[in-house]
């Protein structure tokens, strides 16, 4: 089934330590792109946490907010992470060297430094296990949402294949029709400005002509296409820079298709393609 790439989750737990709660979006983007914003006293999971990301998802950028509150609970004894408190004191006075007039910093900006006071009941190991366990689940919400979105795209998709099928079909039932005004029309010039033309010449230079302004491949072409499209759309996993490139090959075919024009309604159809062409380019630029 196909993806979007745009989708948002949530989880969130309470237990005995405080109440945890981790968001997870994304939106488009040409590779996977991770943005995690833990707290200090989750950030050892790191590398665990854009491991698991990287097995559910291949494209899209995204950005995980883990938000942690502390249960207050009196009686509770207060531990300084002295290593942390000495690293944020050492930052400080390099950041006050670079300034003109430094603010000083106390004691107590010091402590309300996230991971620099901590209280005695936190078990780290269940902190961190809990935060995986809200990944998994805001993970596996975010991918449901990305597919429920994915097969509202691959509808619309449908829908533009249809039409632009629709339109290859008018232009090639109307060809016939334009290659024998257009003989009719050239021909009848010839009459009217009494040219002496060698029928046999003239009979050559006619069949160049309509060779030149054949579309029969563009519109084969354009049929092949949508086939490898719908194809696409079928398959599982990552199809969005498949699609792209199909997309593009389709706005080609077109182009060509409106340079080739020598009517007024193969012209018109050329620009109604290009213009389904172009919603279809729009949402497949969301999928992942």
């Amino acid at each position: 089934m196909i993806r979007s790439m745009t989708a948002f989750s949530r989880a969130e737990r309470s237990g005995p330590w405080g109440e945890m709660t981790l968001e997870i979006r994304s939106v488009n983007h040409r590779f996977l792109d991770l943005s995690p914003r833990l707290p200090e006293e989750i950030r050892a999971i790191e590398p665990t946490i854009r491991e698991r990301i990287s097995r559910k998802l291949s494209r899209g950028k995204v950005d995980l907010f883990l938000r942690f509150k502390a249960e207050e609970v009196a009686g509770d004894s207060l531990e300084i992470n002295t290593e942390l408190a000495q690293r944020v004191a050492h930052a400080s006075r390099e950041v006050d060297g670079l300034l003109y007039n430094p603010a000083p910093v106390n004691s107590m900006d010091l402590l309300r430094w996230p991971g620099v006071l901590q209280t005695g009941n936190l078990d780290p190991e269940e902190l961190r296990n809990c935060a995986l366990e809200l990944l998994d689940e805001a993970l596996a919400g975010l991918v449901a949402m990305r597919e429920r979105e994915g097969a509202k795209l691959a509808e619309i998709l449908e829908q533009r294949c249809a039409s632009i099928e629709q339109e290859v079909a008018r232009v090639q039932e109307i060809l016939p029709e334009i290659r024998s005004q257009w003989r009719d029309k050239l021909l009848g010039r010839f009459k009217e400005l009494q040219v002496e033309v060698d029928p046999q010449r003239l009979e050559q230079e006619l069949v160049i002509t309509a060779q030149k302004m054949d579309v029969d491949e563009e519109l084969d072409r354009l049929t092949t296409h949508l086939q490898e499209i719908r194809r696409a759309l079928g398959k599982k996993g990552p199809v969005g820079r498949r699609l792209d490139f199909l997309i593009q090959e389709l706005n080609r075919e077109a182009n060509t298709l409106g340079s080739k024009s020598f009517d007024s309604r193969t012209t018109q159809a050329s620009v109604e393609l290009k213009v389904f062409i172009e919603q279809m380019r729009e949402q497949v630029q969301n999928l992942e």
